[in-house]
């Protein structure tokens, strides 16, 4: 079947905007720091996934010098991935080797002459978010429709991958939760044969003491 031009172009943009909905690729968050206190934001990420994020401090109006912030992105078993002191602005980007949650920290240094809260920007790219399509383009020379289906072609993998990792994820869960329902089930049986026996040492104890008694 030969499908014309304009109606290719509707279904590769509506495969786009359907990769796009179900991958979170990028997502730009505004923090509000406290004078005092950390303010941390965390994403749960796959294996070898790539990640990059840019922050900045959102300057006032109040004419008073921007205070410099810290920064500490940690892994899920806490290893440490960034951390930079007395910043206005950075950057940080690594390669994932640990699935779970990933966790960036932020906090002001020293006192805050503003007296109040400080904004900062953090743009968090994730995947194919994270890739640098004009790099591609030009070293590969493609532009237009090609390009597109080369990100359509990222978005796919991308969104295969995340059903394989959910899938395991599943898989993890469904594990934990046959062995706790069987711990469960034995600890009922056990409480159960210890009621048992308590029941029948009573009795016993007793008749002993009705014997003795000579009651019955």
């Amino acid at each position: 079947m030969k499908m014309n031009g304009s109606g290719f172009v509707l279904r590769l943009l509506f495969l786009l905007c359907i990769s796009h909905l179900l991958i979170p690729i990028s997502q730009a968050i505004w923090l509000n720091l406290p004078a005092t206190g950390t303010k941390c934001v965390s994403e749960e990420i796959q294996n070898h996934v790539v990640v990059l994020a840019d922050y900045v401090i959102i300057p006032d109006d109040h004419g008073h010098p921007s205070p410099t912030i810290s920064v500490k992105v940690t892994s899920p078993y806490g290893n440490n991935l960034h951390h930079k002191e007395n910043v206005t602005h950075g950057q940080f980007a690594f390669t994932t080797n640990e699935a779970g949650n990933y966790l960036a920290c932020f906090w002001i240094d020293g006192h805050n002459q503003g007296g109040g809260d400080l904004s900062v920007n953090l743009d968090w790219k994730t995947g194919i978010g994270a890739k640098d399509w004009e790099s591609v383009a030009r070293k590969e020379k493609i532009e237009g429709v090609e390009l597109e289906l080369r990100k359509l072609e990222g978005a796919v993998e991308a969104i295969h991958e995340n059903l394989l990792y959910l899938k395991g994820r599943e898989a993890e869960m469904r594990t934990v939760s046959e062995k706790t329902n069987s711990r469960v089930a034995w600890y009922s049986i056990m409480s159960l044969g210890v009621c048992i026996a308590v029941s029948v040492l009573q009795l016993w104890h007793l008749k002993r003491f009705f014997l003795k008694k000579k009651l019955i």
